[in-house]
């Protein structure tokens, strides 16, 4: 293996963590299935998951599992809110913190010991203070590699706390399912399971040849090496964001060309307030689209100088729809996204003299503050009245 010495790296992952919210801030639904989303379920509550219930399955069937479950609607306001809490309890935890998604992330613990104590107290404690500070079930995983502490907080799962000892790594790791292992996805299960092999350990004992020959170089080598508990990888602080984007998905469908507009405006709006709130401004404008029969778009502008302008940015991403109209017509559309690359912070952006303008600058930040106040729906364009512009999923801090 490529490490040595105790295990260091932590990784904190939130349990349910939208319907744990929803139990937290509703007493009523504890101990209760409930399912947040309606349409598409968003995330479950363990008592419906006990009923087959899965993230990302039609309401519909998800209904049919668990018929006495309580589905709520999304507040993402309020994932938003949780998530940053429990980001402050992990920056008060370790000195490095990777964020890997708004619910989980890695810590090294290495060095707090004198401070903290042993990694299995830190994480003791971790559990604890998100518990009394944000009122939420987190579970932990510890161990040498980062790999092996995300599979370690998966079987901990939920609301536990689990620690693979240096020495004992291949021993807990090799009886696992080959699902266990990042990267293995339905298709690759398949592949493997068509050969006989359904365990990590079945997968260890191939040579690193027969894995490539079956799977291709790149996943071959790879799982060769996870099964073997090789991850080099350190833990480290989350870059910052190379673009900042959004998307929606129409179904199928025909959509007039004011429907398609209204999305992307509602697209932009949110795309350009999320510039604003990190701070950061772009040059490069990207539509991304996908047809009926699932093939994919992508136009591109580079302007002249860094923005994040609603007005700007509008402009620039219905020119670029233009110049799709063709494709849309032939192919039907169910999906639209919009997305701004080429990103620097709003301190290197060189103001120009507002002469003979309106000051969209200001607009903008008013309408801001607005919907930082009293939520992203309290000033709607009219354009977008009655239609569904999609959920604005929490992010992580850029």
């Amino acid at each position: 293996m490529f490490v040595c010495g105790e295990a260091t790296i932590l990784h904190a992952d939130l349990d349910s963590f939208y319907a744990s919210v929803e139990q937290r801030d509703d007493p009523r639904l504890l101990g209760r299935p409930v399912i947040v989303g309606a349409g598409v379920v968003l995330a479950a509550s363990y008592e419906a998951k006990a009923y087959g219930v899965r993230t990302a399955m039609p309401g519909g069937r998800a209904r049919r599992l668990c018929p006495q479950a309580i589905v709520v609607a999304p507040r993402m306001s309020a994932y938003s809110e949780a998530s940053k809490a429990v980001y402050e309890v992990f920056e008060d935890t370790a000195p490095l913190v990777e964020g890997m998604s708004i619910d989980e992330a890695f810590l090294d613990v290495r060095g707090v010991r004198r401070l903290s104590g042993t990694p299995a107290e830190v994480a003791v404690k971790l559990r604890n203070d998100v518990r009394e500070r944000v009122g939420l079930p987190i579970t932990v995983g510890i161990a040498r590699t980062k790999f092996l502490a995300k599979v370690a907080s998966a079987v901990a799962k939920p609301d536990g706390l689990l620690m693979v000892r240096p020495g004992r790594e291949l021993a807990f790791l090799h009886p696992l399912a080959v699902e266990r292992l990042w990267g293995v996805g339905p298709v690759t299960a398949a592949k493997l399971r068509d050969r006989g092999i359904t365990t990590v350990g079945q997968v260890a004992c191939l040579g690193e040849a027969t894995l490539v020959a079956l799977l291709g170089r790149a996943a071959g080598r790879h799982l060769h090496a996870l099964a073997h508990n090789r991850d080099p990888r350190p833990v480290q602080a989350r870059r910052r964001r190379r673009s900042i984007g959004s998307q929606h998905a129409l179904g199928r469908g025909r959509r007039t060309h004011d429907d398609v507009d209204a999305v992307l405006l509602g697209l932009v709006d949110r795309v350009t307030r999320r510039l604003r709130a990190a701070g950061r401004v772009g040059r490069t404008v990207v539509l991304r689209l996908r047809f009926d029969d699932f093939s994919r778009a992508t136009r591109s502008h580079t302007l002249p100088g860094p923005t994040a302008r609603t007005e700007t940015i509008l402009a620039t991403a219905r020119a670029l729809l233009a110049t799709a109209a063709p494709l849309i017509e032939r192919r039907g559309l169910t999906l639209v996204g919009v997305a701004v690359a080429n990103l620097d912070d709003d301190t290197t952006l060189q103001l120009p003299l507002p002469f003979g303008r309106r000051n969209v600058d200001a607009l903008d930040a008013a309408l801001d503050e607005l919907r930082e106040r009293f939520g992203s729906t309290a000033v709607t364009r009219a354009v977008l009245l009655g239609r569904d512009t999609g959920l604005s999923m929490p992010l992580l801090p850029d």
